[in-house]
């Protein structure tokens, strides 16, 4: 997916760059697999701000993304490779034979037409098809992978992230995660073969705050511009220190490099080591 800079005809076009979408097929959604996303603007029931920052956005409709990938043993054929403004991956319209439509995370390298399948048994060890780690050979980069068997796909989700399949260990398969952690998931999970398509998005730049405000992101500022009703970090004369030994955040808790994890986490049992500075 190239990216697209523009001549500086304006301050906000200075330095910005666009995705050309030249890997999408088709700009229409499946009728049937989208719902209507409604704005909350980071409110809960009673209307009190639970999520801070957010509020506006560009009006979006829901795509239903199958992430479990359950009907094993039947293949499908994309049919279209779309934009999902809901996430930074394209997403894959695919038609089974059985006459359903499902929308699927597209890997990088997909294409309309290509036949993808998800089995637990045997399949082709080819770009898009979903298999059981214990069915993948070692070395395998892979993404969308269970951390429960039959809950769907929760790890590498988002655009060029993949995943290192490194070996099994008795009921476990050991993973290596972008970030550098390397963790145990049952052998039974599953995983698609490949990498998140839409690599270039980490290379886009804005350029402006309203195309931020167009994706429902308020601005925000730091706590030490803050009064100090309002935040630990605020008060005092001018561009003063946050004036405490460490940082907190806007409830008082410390904030920047401290451990966020519970120690008595059951899940810290399946990580193999902690990614880089932790």
């Amino acid at each position: 997916m190239p990216i697209k800079k523009y001549k500086p005809t304006s301050a906000g076009r200075r330095g910005a760059s666009v995705d050309t979408f030249e890997d999408v097929t088709s700009h229409k959604p499946e009728k049937s697999l989208v719902r209507i996303l409604k704005k909350n603007s980071g409110r809960n029931a009673q209307g009190k701000i639970t999520v801070r920052h957010q509020g506006g956005r560009a009006k979006q409709f829901y795509r239903l993304v199958d992430f479990k990938q359950d009907k094993y043993d039947i293949q499908g054929v994309v049919k279209t490779i779309e934009y999902d403004p809901n996430r930074n991956a394209r997403i894959a319209l695919i038609a089974y034979r059985d006459g359903e439509k499902r929308y699927i995370i597209a890997p990088m390298g997909m294409v309309v037409g290509q036949v993808v399948i998800s089995s637990k048994k045997t399949a082709p060890i080819e770009i898009g098809n979903r298999l059981p780690l214990d069915k993948l050979p070692m070395g395998t980069m892979v993404y969308g992978v269970e951390l429960i068997p039959g809950r769907g796909a929760k790890l590498a989700r988002s655009a060029g992230t993949m995943i290192q399949f490194m070996a099994m260990e008795g009921n476990t398969a050991q993973l290596k995660l972008p970030s550098g952690e390397v963790r145990l998931v049952p052998r039974t999970s599953m995983a698609s073969i490949g990498q998140v398509s839409n690599l270039d998005f980490m290379h886009i730049r804005l350029g402006k705050a309203g195309r931020k405000r167009y994706l429902g992101i308020r601005p925000s500022v730091t706590g030490k511009a803050m009064n100090p009703v309002d935040h630990p970090h605020g008060g005092g004369e001018g561009h003063n220190p946050i004036g405490l030994r460490f940082a907190k955040t806007k409830w008082g808790k410390k904030a920047m490099g401290v451990k966020t994890r519970l120690p008595k986490n059951k899940s810290n049992r399946q990580i193999v080591s902690r990614r880089k500075g932790k």
